[in-house]
């Protein structure tokens, strides 16, 4: 048991905000969450954990751009309530993984809160680990060499054998602004990520677990988000991992981080990223930082982004395809306005009587290896060469199959625009 002092958790954003948060959610009729909540203060744990259920219906109560931010604040100070019992009676990893809750699905009122409370629940939990014995061995990830005849195998017909996405090492940021950006063509950079922390650092298993194993994060089940089986799951990192160390590239339901904001929610793995200065080449500003990370045999359906993309491939390899935006009618684009940005098309297992006009359509490709970035084709940014709708572009990145521990832990986008 903690000592009192060291069990107390400082929330000075949650007691400065917290009467005015409370009296926007009267406003929005929530009567019944204030009543459990002003309990949970005072350190009820059922009040608690009711003013957390009833924020969680509210999360749920419509499509996520629906919901009214206050909901989402209510939310992180009712996780705040319950994470602050759970650790004033030790009870680390529940604190811990009640404070991921917080940060995946709250706002952005108590931000801090969540984050000086995630420090010291790990910081605490991070000394009781330390008494244990270490492993005997580390557990590293073991690339495997590609097979060229394997992996032509494995990928959609007429894959590299067309255009190849032109690489340039040492690309200076004029020579990326002049030579690529402003006419929105794709490029590999190579020998541009020796320095990063995560390329020796995401090879060791160990450590993955160590900074990051007990927290929270949500993660894909199933080929991919077009499939009617595909789900969404709240799981640890270590077991994340687990899954990975486990996963036959036959399976038809891999798991896969994909695109979340991990950095964010773990800062120990921010450190070991850097920002590419590419990013920044012409002015604007980053638009969000995410992660990918996924075992042999994820796919990305064909699709287009908003904004500019960097590619970091931190560990393993990963195929990607790229089509101009002049095709994207070719390319049979969902007409529903949640999958308008994907394409029908499975170049796995191509319907060329539904899909006619796909079979010859001119695209580039390559295989990013780890260590490379490749831009692809722009979007749509503040650049007045790239705002006009014809420089959208569909970008479809597919399975390597190239071994059970071949995987990209830290493929990490840099959505820029």
């Amino acid at each position: 048991m903690l000592s009192s002092s060291a069990a107390h958790l400082e929330t000075p954003e949650l007691d400065s905000e917290g009467p005015t948060l409370l009296h926007a959610i009267t406003e929005h009729g929530g009567y019944a969450y204030v009543s459990m909540a002003t309990l949970a203060a005072a350190g009820d744990p059922r009040a608690a954990e009711a003013a957390r259920e009833i924020a969680w219906e509210q999360l749920h109560s419509g499509p996520w751009h629906s919901v009214d931010p206050v909901w989402r604040d209510a939310y992180s100070m009712a996780c705040l309530h319950v994470a602050r019992l759970h650790f004033s009676k030790s009870e680390l990893s529940e604190a811990l993984r009640v404070l991921d809750m917080g940060l995946i699905m709250g706002g952005t009122l108590l931000r801090k809160d969540l984050d000086s409370a995630v420090q010291k629940v790990s910081a605490v939990a991070g000394d009781a680990s330390r008494v244990s014995e270490p492993r005997a061995e580390r557990d590293v990830l073991r690339q495997v060499e590609l097979d060229e005849a394997e992996v032509l195998q494995s990928l959609p017909v007429k894959s590299l054998s067309l255009k190849i996405v032109v690489k340039r090492p040492g690309l200076s940021l004029e020579g990326f602004l002049r030579e690529y950006f402003l006419s929105g063509s794709p490029v590999i950079i190579s020998d541009s990520m020796a320095h990063w922390p995560a390329r020796t650092k995401w090879n060791d298993m160990d450590y993955l677990r160590r900074v990051a194993g007990d927290r929270t994060v949500p993660v894909e089940v199933g080929k991919n988000y077009l499939c009617p089986e595909w789900k969404q799951e709240l799981i640890t990192f270590s077991q994340f991992l687990a899954r990975i160390e486990a996963n036959d590239c036959s399976s038809a339901d891999p798991t896969y981080l994909a695109q979340h904001p991990l950095f964010d929610q773990i800062s120990e793995l921010r450190k070991d990223i850097c920002i590419p200065d590419y990013c920044f080449a012409g002015g604007g500003e980053l638009r969000s930082l995410n992660a990918w990370f996924g075992p042999a045999g994820t796919v990305t359906p064909l699709h287009h982004d908003p904004h500019h993309n960097i590619l970091a491939q931190v560990a393993g390899k990963k195929y990607i395809r790229l089509y101009p935006a002049s095709l994207s009618e070719e390319l049979y684009p969902y007409t529903e306005t949640m999958l308008k940005n994907s394409s029908q098309v499975d170049l796995d297992n191509m319907d060329e009587i539904r899909f006619p006009k796909v079979h010859d359509l001119e695209f580039q490709d390559c295989i990013l290896e780890e260590g490379r970035k490749p831009e692809p084709w722009g979007e749509g940014s503040d650049f007045s060469a790239l705002t006009s709708p014809h420089h959208r572009h569909y970008i479809w990145r597919t399975k390597i199959k190239v071994g059970r521990f071949s995987f990209g832990p830290g493929d990490i986008g840099l959505n820029r625009g």
